[in-house]
């Protein structure tokens, strides 16, 4: 017959949920160190390209638009 589990204990679940809270940490570290790579100009594997062509359906003060892109030749130079 099935028999119920046991109840997990607090210490396990604090261990487990500071794990959980560490990965999300590690994740956002990282995020927050590449864009700021990025806009120190010292990341070797993305650039910063800006789209100055005209855009007619935007307003006045958004007319260049800037987009991050993967740099594909970075051990090719």
């Amino acid at each position: 017959m099935p028999v119920p589990k046991k109840r997990t204990s607090i210490s396990k679940k604090k261990i487990r949920k500071n794990f959980w809270k560490k990965k999300g940490y590690k994740a956002a570290l990282k995020a927050f160190s590449l864009a700021d790579s990025i806009l120190t100009g010292t990341s070797k594997s993305y650039r910063i390209v800006i789209n100055t062509k005209p855009r007619p359906f935007l307003p006045r003060n958004q007319k260049k638009s800037c987009v991050i892109v993967r740099n594909t030749n970075v051990g090719r130079e």
